[in-house]
C-alpha cells in the first residue's frame, strides 16, 4: 500500500495496520511514530497503539499495528503462521547470531556441500526445542534478555517448544546462503541459523531478514510507514 491517497480512518474503534517495517527501527519505534500521528490526527493525549509481534531491528517486513479497540485481536494476530526469507553466511558466529555484534570465531566451510547443506533443512521443521537468543526482547526475571547480554551477566534462557513448517534454501553461493521459513508463533530465526551451523560443527549469522507474511497479510500489501504517515496528516 503505497498510494497517498485519502482515506477515512477510525482509529478509536480500531484499524488494523500492516506496515513495512523499515530497516534499523524497532517495532516499538514504529508504535511510537503512529501514536504520536495518530494522538495529533484526533487531536487526544491517549490513544492505543500495538503491534502483532516484534521485529528486530535489522529485520525488515510486516508489521501488523493495531489501533483503539482492535488491539484486542492482537493475541490473534500473533498466533497466525509466519513466513520469512532472509540470508545467513556460515563459517562464522557473533554472540547475537546477527550483524548486530562482531565476529567472535570463524570456521573452515570448505568441506560444506549444497547437497548437505539442503538434505539438513528437513532435521529443522517440526515441532522441537529452540532456545531464543540471549540478545532477543525475550523476558527474563522480569528484564529484556538483551539488557543482561550487553552487561556481560550471563542469564538461563529455556528452551521454548516450537513449530517449522518449512525450511527451504533458496540460493547458495557459500558462505551465503538465502532461505524461505514457514513457521508458527515464537521462532527465532537467528536461533535457528544459529542451530544450522552448529549441526556442520561450524558457525552461521543471520545477514538478513523479512518478513513476508502473517496470515493472509502480505507485505506486498502493506503500508510504507512514511507514506501512512503523510496520509494520516492529509487526513486532519
Amino acid at each position: 500500500m503505497t498510494s497517498t491517497s485519502s482515506q477515512a480512518f477510525d482509529f478509536v474503534e480500531g484499524e488494523v495496520l500492516p506496515i513495512d517495517k523499515p530497516l534499523e527501527w524497532t517495532s516499538f519505534d514504529v508504535v511510537n511514530k503512529l501514536r504520536y500521528k495518530i494522538r495529533d490526527y484526533l487531536g487526544v493525549k491517549k490513544i492505543k497503539v500495538g503491534h502483532a509481534g516484534t521485529l528486530d531491528p535489522l529485520a525488515t517486513g510486516l508489521l501488523i499495528i493495531c489501533t483503539g479497540r482492535k488491539t484486542k485481536t492482537i493475541d490473534h494476530y500473533q498466533g497466525l503462521e509466519k513466513e520469512y526469507t532472509g540470508t545467513f553466511e556460515l563459517g562464522r558466529e557473533t554472540p547475537s547470531y546477527d550483524s548486530e555484534t562482531e565476529t567472535t570465531r570463524e570456521y573452515d566451510i570448505s568441506n560444506l556441500t549444497p547437497e548437505d547443506l539442503r538434505s539438513a533443512t528437513k532435521l529443522f521443521t517440526g515441532v522441537q526445542e529452540q532456545t531464543p537468543p540471549l540478545y532477543s526482547a525475550k523476558r527474563i526475571k522480569g528484564k529484556r534478555a538483551y539488557e543482561f547480554a550487553r552487561k556481560n551477566q550471563g542469564v538461563e534462557i529455556k528452551p521454548v517448544t516450537i513449530n517449522i513448517m518449512d525450511f527451504e534454501l533458496t540460493r547458495i553461493e557459500l558462505p551465503e546462503v538465502d532461505f524461505r521459513v514457514v513457521c508458527e508463533k515464537g521462532v527465532y530465526i537467528r536461533s535457528l541459523v544459529h542451530d544450522f551451523g552448529k549441526y556442520f560443527d561450524n558457525g552461521a549469522v543471520l545477514t538478513s531478514l523479512r518478513r513476508t507474511r502473517i496470515g493472509e497479510f502480505h507485505v506486498n500489501d502493506a503500508y510504507n510507514l512514511f507514506d501512512l504517515v503523510n496520509i494520516i496528516a492529509q487526513e486532519k
